[in-house]
């Protein structure tokens, strides 16, 4: 029988920032770096930590501008993916933690990709939930962001989709779900989310990011070079339903990568908020297998 293993919580200044993360286990153990995509938090992790704990070394931060985290205003603070992982690794740096698996899901994709393609050694395996790293997952819902980054005027910008906002955060829960998934999404989820967007300056900064989405899609050659050249074990996880990832996107990890299981669930883009228990089982397997 498992140890029921208790997260902490904490709070640590990174370069000036309030950092919140969440840590489970102990440092002995494979580190396990779990990194939240948009509008969530390390909040999204709640299930999975304890199970994943009995065999790792968990850290669950909040990034910078999300939950918990300090949430500077965008002429205070440059919102691209690439500071975020800046602030992520001198996080890891401050806790003595060298080598680790990493969680990649939505905006923490190129996040976690940045630390990848920097220093490959460090990164055990990869655990993919809904994040992108091949054309193959942009489908025609991504015709405006893509028309957007082309040309970034104020008209392109109008036939974006109006999504920062609480019905734009509630969606990225519920979207594309039948009724039978959706009674499972628990709304303190989205409601967390939006109190946390709604402070001063947010708005703007998960623009920012949006907007810097473009880099990582820029750097999609860069990744398969990554993946070419180093091969990390893979576990990606899926949620068939989400509208905002193709699921065709499994296949590309799947062409490009010799070590990779899949498992596609009948689910969304918050895959844990409805298949935490299945997701957590082959997570801790994967860290098992691969540690």
């Amino acid at each position: 029988m498992q140890a029921i293993q208790k997260v902490r919580h904490r709070q640590v200044d990174v370069d000036g920032l309030e950092v919140f993360y969440r840590e489970a286990g102990h440092p002995d153990q494979p580190t396990v770096l779990l990194l939240h995509g948009f509008p969530s938090s390390s909040h999204t992790f709640r299930e999975v930590m304890p199970t994943l704990a009995d065999v790792g070394y968990v850290i669950a931060p909040d990034l910078p501008g999300f939950g918990m985290s300090s949430s500077p205003t965008v002429d205070k603070y440059e919102y691209t993916f690439e500071n975020l992982s800046w602030t992520v690794e001198n996080l890891l740096d401050r806790l003595g933690i060298e080598r680790f698996f990493v969680y990649l899901h939505d905006f923490g994709a190129p996040v976690g990709y940045h630390l990848a393609t920097r220093a490959p050694d460090r990164v055990r395996g990869l655990i993919v939930q809904s994040g992108n790293a091949h054309e193959d997952g942009l489908g025609e819902q991504w015709s405006s962001a893509k028309a957007y980054w082309a040309d970034p005027t104020e008209d392109s910008r109008a036939e974006l989709p109006d999504w920062l906002n609480f019905a734009g955060t509630r969606d990225q829960y519920l979207a594309g779900l039948p009724e039978r998934l959706r009674v499972l999404q628990p709304p303190e989820s989205w409601h967390l989310d939006w109190a946390r967007m709604s402070r001063p300056g947010n708005i703007d900064a998960q623009f920012a990011l949006f907007t810097d989405y473009a880099n990582h899609v820029a750097r999609f050659g860069k990744i398969a070079e990554y993946h070419r050249a180093h091969q990390p074990p893979a576990l990606v996880l899926w949620g068939r339903r989400d509208p905002y990832f193709d699921v065709d996107e499994v296949l590309a990890y799947h062409r490009a990568l010799e070590r990779m299981d899949a498992h596609i669930y009948d689910g969304g883009h918050f895959l844990l908020e409805t298949h935490g228990a299945e997701c957590a089982e082959l997570m801790r397997a994967f860290v098992l297998d691969n540690a």
